[in-house]
């Protein structure tokens, strides 16, 4: 008898999976459209080309919408950094993993400038929803300490406040600037260099 995880790749299981990906792409398009509160089953079910019933069949409620949204924002940006790498995190030279993860922080070009926006939409909407709130500290948990991870496996001296610390400041530093590029007060190609050189002076340690 066919396993269930077999079965999951034809037939119904995968149209389902199908269909829910689709849903969950029309939600990052909504929400880098117009933000978080713009999320409805009616905004939501025109963008995924279906009826709002059938929003509600796969999420019936809109916390599960935003957090299916959220897991598939993300999967994105994994793909990205794959396809960039040529190859999974685990796989790549450290420096290259680090410095990829980062200018992927930064928006520049059409689908990094709209996953950016659905990033900050999320992170704003966490200040206010502990659920949303929740699945942020988590995804920056894995974040920091992967990139912590590589800065120790590229090498260099360990900074005083440790390697954990040194990726939260480049994180934060490249969200910094993501938020300028969004608002047009700096362009994509100089907040690129910026991190560069923050990246290359913690590489030098």
């Amino acid at each position: 008898m066919p396993s269930s995880a077999s079965t999951r790749g034809r037939g119904p299981g995968l149209h389902h999976d199908r269909r829910r990906t689709e849903i969950a792409d029309a939600v990052l398009v909504v929400v880098a459209g117009r933000g978080l509160p713009a999320v409805s089953l009616t905004e939501v079910a025109a963008h995924a080309g279906v009826s709002p019933g059938r929003v509600q069949h796969y999420f019936p409620t809109k916390q599960k919408l935003l957090e299916a949204a959220f897991d598939r924002g993300n999967e994105r940006s994994e793909e990205r950094i794959r396809a960039r790498l040529g190859a999974g995190t685990a796989d790549a030279p450290p420096a290259e993993v680090l410095a990829v993860v980062l200018d992927e922080l930064i928006p520049h070009d059409e689908e990094s400038r709209a996953h950016l926006r659905v990033r900050h939409a999320f992170n704003a909407g966490a200040l206010a929803d502990d659920a949303i709130a929740e699945r942020v500290r988590r995804l920056y948990a894995g974040l920091h300490g992967s990139l912590a991870a590589c800065l120790a496996r590229a090498g260099g001296r360990e900074p005083a406040g440790g390697h954990e610390a040194a990726a939260v400041a480049l994180v934060a530093q490249a969200e910094g600037l993501a938020y300028h590029v969004l608002l047009g007060t700096t362009g994509a190609p100089s907040a690129r260099r910026t991190l560069r050189t923050a990246l290359e002076a913690a590489l030098a340690r």
